[in-house]
């Protein structure tokens, strides 16, 4: 079974995220995908950021009805700060070892992944898709990342824009369609007063607007 693993704070969820899911899920055929509201981030301040309940429901509400997508609490209820590596490790555990487990992130996050926890067993864990918006012209960037940081052994394969290793999981190139919406953007114009329907799901719009959301 191949299934897709996407965290952020999402902070809001917004119809952005919802075009880029739907077609990584369907250029991946993945069966699953679980969206996964972060509580503390490392590596992102935290103001400015909703309740993790309401950024929860907001993912809850978005998904409802779209087969196949699914929001996790994992890293709501865990204590102290959202690492990667420990949901990996949950996920892994409970959907057992034979289980295909993707990691999306954008390129941002993934040329920071050098700060993040226990980085080199990431890429022992789970095969990695990286979301890059626009047209990809070249890979230069990550051939020269990916050989400093990660690990000498991967080599490009440009049949599907992937880096593969004998010892350690894929890294995939998955180029999405350009959204210029951003969670920044809404919160900035709700605070401004400025309307977002058509930017967010209707069940987010309904929240932000219910629990008086970045005001």
């Amino acid at each position: 079974m191949k299934i897709g693993l996407f965290g952020g704070t999402f902070n809001p969820f917004h119809n952005g995220h919802i075009r880029i899911i739907e077609h990584v899920k369907d250029a991946f055929r993945l069966e699953k995908l679980f969206l996964i509201p972060s509580a503390t981030p490392p590596h992102k301040p935290d103001t400015d950021l909703a309740p993790a309940n309401e950024r929860f429901d907001m993912v809850r509400q978005s998904i409802n009805g779209r087969e196949g997508f699914f929001v996790s609490d994992k890293e709501l209820t865990r204590k102290g700060p959202s690492f990667t590596i420990d949901t990996l490790e949950e996920f892994k555990t409970d959907l057992g070892e034979k289980t295909d487990l993707f990691l999306l992130m954008g390129s941002d996050a993934f040329f920071d992944i050098t700060t993040w926890r226990q980085k080199d067993q990431i890429f022992d864990l789970v095969k990695i898709i990286v979301m890059l918006r626009g047209y990809f012209k070249n890979h230069d960037a990550f051939v020269s990342f990916i050989d400093e940081y990660i690990s000498k052994g991967y080599i490009f394969n440009d049949k599907d824009n992937s880096f593969i290793h004998t010892q350690k999981k894929t890294i995939f190139l998955c180029r999405v369609p350009r959204i210029d919406i951003s969670s920044t953007m809404i919160r900035e114009r709700v605070k401004h007063g400025k309307t977002i329907e058509g930017l967010v799901p209707a069940g987010v719009l309904k929240i932000i607007h219910e629990k008086e959301l970045y005001q």
